[in-house]
């Protein structure tokens, strides 16, 4: 059972979709900590569109293989 998660655990760290929502999900709580950020809100929903279209395309990418 544990070596089954650490296996699952260790191909999430390497998934593209992954990290790909953690830059967005960095950026987001920068920008409510720090309402002075240089980025404006407009620019942050553009980053945050982005990702999305990215997560999609690489899970729509993914969808015709056998990875998890």
């Amino acid at each position: 059972m544990k070596n089954e998660f650490i296996v699952k655990l260790g191909y999430v760290l390497r998934s593209r979709k992954f990290w790909a929502a953690v830059v967005g999900v960095f950026f987001v709580v920068i920008e409510a900590i720090n309402p002075d950020f240089p980025i404006s809100q407009d620019q942050l929903s553009n980053l945050v569109y982005l990702l999305i279209a990215y997560i999609l395309g690489v899970a729509i990418e993914g969808a015709g293989t056998d990875k998890i």
